[in-house]
């Protein structure tokens, strides 16, 4: 696991937490700072006392590694403690690195994620964490990277405890699965419950409210507000010019994800300090960008100063991509005794779901990428076929709705996919290996339009699990056939393979041979036998990295196809792949190796 990020110190007092905190040191050089100390925790010697050490570090690290016993770290950092926003995470390792404690700020500093990646890089060493959410293993409301606000800590222990807890969205927002006990709603029925003093709520809005103390909001960014400027134009009047307009729309400045202007207004004094103040980044277009932007309210003005009819109303519409609902037109401001200095507008994206297409890896737990896990757990929905699904169930949040079936489905599970993640659904749409290999990458990117973000995510494929097993067959150039004429007429096969047996390329088949067509590959042999010798090294690997795992390496002579099913991988090595101590070996071909 790579460092988090943000600056972390590292504060030892012992020689055995200075090893354990050297190893960090070497691990993450670009984010950590070394607090050097003398001795015992009042000692004053060497680089003064551990009590200065995490002082310093408290005040100028995001996180802090303390290899010190949690009871001297908690009188050491009492007298330091500030609010939940501001205090760093603080993370203790005891003296035999046994266990990396999450000990303060463990959501909101940082210090259960910290120490996961701790534990990750001192072997031996176990994370321990006790928020409860992540006991339970249940998103926290302040683990979703968005501003909430109201009664958070009610409405999270409700969600523990298992209360009716109401998620109620005024914007499309995909997130992670929830238990069963938080249930969807209307904005109706969650009035009916206020009024009756029953239930909690969770609401992602962008709309201004003040939440009651059984709601909870969470501010999506999904807020653009295109600013126009005059040189010179003051902070104060851009800023004042935004809250108003905010405000007058009903809508909240925490929703804000930027500022967008023209380019040439890039480094304009004002505009640069209002994003300041509001916190959020400025974002430019250029103007013949922003010229193309069709808007109800062009101008000569802007035409003739930056080349393009509109700023404001342009820059909000474009930030906030296709689809954008520009909700306040183009306003001025109003200061008192001279003219205006600053337009404003404010669009709002279009509510977009997430498809994460997800590659499992060929069958074993630890082939499955840490980037893999965090989309399964990150998904409120997972699609894919159901013995797939059995690989995966226990790492699923609870809540995550499962969506699963059988052989041959594949193309109905691409668009169930795509379908849950249009209505705004985090889904995960998974496939063995690699998703885009043989997967369903293909025919859910097919199905798949603009209006939903997709990622993918890759995955190990079953070619390179088999040659990891076999030895070095794909160490020059190489290729895959699949060898099923299911949705590929084989003279298209044919012709694939011929080339490769012609290009001398090593060859990997999949889906080589079932009880239904059993032909294929020993016509597929034939074709490459033509062009190789009969002792030219073949290996047969059946469940690479599952149970039952089999690996054969003999040749194309010798081999039997009748030991080679759908869950078996062949790879036929070229004319320079040669046996070395039982594994395969195909040379990069350079000059050095000619002679060995």
């Amino acid at each position: 696991m790579n460092a988090p990020n943000g600056l972390i110190g590292l504060v030892s007092a012992t020689a055995a937490g200075r090893r354990a905190r050297d190893r960090l040191a070497a691990a993450w050089p670009e984010t950590t700072r070394v607090y050097d100390t003398g001795g015992e925790e009042g000692g004053e010697t060497g680089g003064g006392t551990v009590r200065d050490a995490v002082a310093r570090a408290f005040a100028e690290c995001d996180r802090i590694v303390c290899f010190l016993a949690t009871g001297a770290t908690v009188r050491l950092i009492a007298p330091l403690l500030g609010d939940k926003a501001s205090d760093p995470g603080v993370v203790c390792v005891d003296e035999a690195q046994q266990y990396a404690v999450a000990l303060l700020g463990g959501h909101a500093g940082g210090a259960n994620e910290l120490a996961h990646a701790v534990a990750e890089a001192l072997p031996g060493c176990r994370p321990v964490v006790t928020t409860a959410t992540d006991a339970v293993d249940v998103p926290g409301l302040d683990t979703l990277g968005l501003p909430v606000e109201g009664a958070v800590a009610a409405v999270s222990r409700a969600i523990l405890d298992g209360e009716p807890v109401r998620l109620v969205r005024h914007v499309v927002l995909p997130l992670p699965a929830l238990p069963p006990n938080v249930t969807e709603a209307t904005d109706n029925a969650t009035e009916r419950d206020r009024d009756s003093g029953a239930g909690y709520t969770l609401l992602v809005s962008d709309r201004a409210l003040t939440p009651d103390d059984r709601t909870a909001v969470l501010r999506p960014p999904t807020l653009s507000v295109g600013v126009g400027a005059s040189r010179g134009a003051p902070a104060d009047e851009i800023v004042g010019l935004v809250e108003r307009a905010l405000a007058d729309a009903g809508l909240s400045a925490r929703c804000v994800a930027e500022l967008a202007t023209v380019e040439a207004k890039a480094d304009e004094p004002g505009i640069v300090e209002a994003a300041r103040r509001l916190g959020v980044p400025v974002r430019t277009h250029p103007a013949e960008e922003l010229a193309a932007v069709p808007v109800p309210h062009p101008s000569d003005a802007p035409l003739a100063a930056v080349g393009t009819p509109s700023v404001a109303e342009a820059a909000a519409l474009l930030a906030c991509g296709e689809g954008a609902e520009l909700l306040v037109p183009k306003r001025k401001s109003e200061p008192e005794g001279r003219a205006a200095m600053a337009t404003c507008a404010v669009a709002r994206r279009r509510p977009r779901g997430r498809l994460a297409i997800v590659g499992l890896g060929p069958g074993a737990r630890d082939l499955l990428t840490p980037r893999a896990r965090d989309e399964l757990r990150r998904a409120s929905v997972v699609v894919g076929l159901d013995q797939y699904v059995d690989q995966i169930r226990d790492l699923l949040r609870p809540g995550t709705r499962v969506l699963e079936s059988g052989l041959g489905a594949e193309e109905e599970r691409a668009r169930t996919a795509v379908a849950e993640a249009r209505a705004g659904r985090a889904v995960a749409l998974i496939g063995s290996g690699d998703a885009g290999v043989y997967a369903m990458a293909s025919p859910a990117l097919a199905e798949a339009s603009a209006d939903i973000d997709v990622v993918g995510v890759p995955g190990v494929t079953a070619a390179l699990a088999a040659a990891a097993l076999l030895g070095a067959p794909l160490g020059h150039d190489h290729v895959s056939i699949s060898l099923s004429d299911l949705h590929t007429p084989w003279e298209v096969i044919e012709r694939r393979v011929r080339a490769a047996a012609e290009s001398d390329l090593v060859v990997t088949f999949y889906n080589p041979r079932s009880r239904g067509r059993d032909w294929q590959l020993p016509k597929a042999l034939a074709l490459l036998a033509e062009h190789r010798a009969p002792h030219t090294p073949v290996g047969v690997v059946r469940n690479a990295s599952r149970p039952g795992e089999r690996v054969t390496v003999t040749t194309l002579g010798e081999l039997d196809p009748a030991v080679v099913d759908m869950m078996t991988v062949v790879t036929v090595g070229n004319t320079a792949t040669r046996t070395v101590a039982g594994r395969m070996v195909t040379p990069r071909g350079y000059r050095w190796q000619e002679g060995s």
